[in-house]
């Protein structure tokens, strides 16, 4: 059964695109057939995969304004095994657009279910707010929200804002959303303040948060200037491992817990 996981936090600069195309690639690596969807109007998913955001066309803007099937805008990548759906910066007229259509919070929902069978996991990188494109994708999202956390000061504040959005949308939209986990991100073990917000995470959300923790790493900045994921950019560096650390992490904790079929 496919699981569909959007990567959210309304803070800029947290590692939101950097999971999901890592966390993505290192999921096909073990086997599994992932598709992720750049559902941001700055296309750095699309980027950071080798692509030009200003050359492609089949992007998911179509299927929530136009509702062309997300199925023609699935592009295969046989190296990294990693299929995508690109966005461009059209997409960033999609928040006033979608205000007057018809199930405006619906249309990615609907959008993924003419391809949810194709794929295991289905992975939606969310911009850095908390607008219709993010609401979009919470109620796509309907086994989870992976939340990464930047260690760094501040890190809790946002979070709250945050959990209460997650909360009216499950109260109103998805009730099935729930936070699948947090994930901390660009951690320095060499500062007291990385320690802190560890602690601090760990805490207050306990087992919400992964145990893995992803340095901060230059190699996971540098590949998308390559057009890779960190895999085939350098895997041995201290990022790649702590992505495929957490694929297996993710992998193993879905095995425990059932999967119900998304809503349609």
């Amino acid at each position: 059964m496919t699981r569909i996981y959007a990567m959210a936090n309304q803070k800029g600069g947290v590692g939101k695109t950097t999971t999901a195309i890592n966390l993505g690639a290192y999921l096909a690596a073990r086997g599994l057939r992932v598709l992720l969807v750049d559902v941001d109007p700055q296309a750095n998913a699309t980027s950071s995969l080798g692509l030009d955001k200003n050359q492609v066309s089949a992007t998911v803007y179509r299927s929530l304004i136009d509702e062309v099937s997300l199925a023609d805008s699935v592009l295969q990548n046989p190296r990294f095994k990693l299929a995508l759906v690109p966005s461009n910066p059209q997409l960033a007229g999609a928040e006033v657009e979608l205000v007057g259509l018809l199930g405006r919070e619906y249309r990615l929902l609907r959008a993924i279910q003419t391809v949810v069978t194709r794929f295991d996991y289905i992975l939606l990188d969310c911009p850095p707010s908390l607008g219709l494109l993010t609401i979009n994708a919470l109620v796509a999202a309907q086994h989870g929200v992976i939340i990464p956390v930047q260690c760094e000061y501040l890190a809790l504040e946002g979070l709250t804002q945050l959990t209460q959005t997650l909360d009216l949308v499950r109260k109103h939209l998805n009730p099935k959303l729930r936070i699948r986990g947090l994930l901390l991100t660009m951690y320095d073990p060499r500062t007291n303040l990385s320690q802190q917000v560890v602690s601090q995470v760990r805490s207050h959300f306990g087992d919400l948060v992964f145990q893995t923790v992803v340095p901060r790493n230059v190699r996971l900045s540098e590949a998308p200037s390559y057009g890779e994921p960190v895999l085939f950019f350098d895997p041995k560096s201290a990022g790649a491992l702590a992505y495929q650390a957490l694929a297996g992490e993710l992998v193993r904790t879905d095995d425990q817990r059932p999967v119900s079929a998304p809503d349609r």
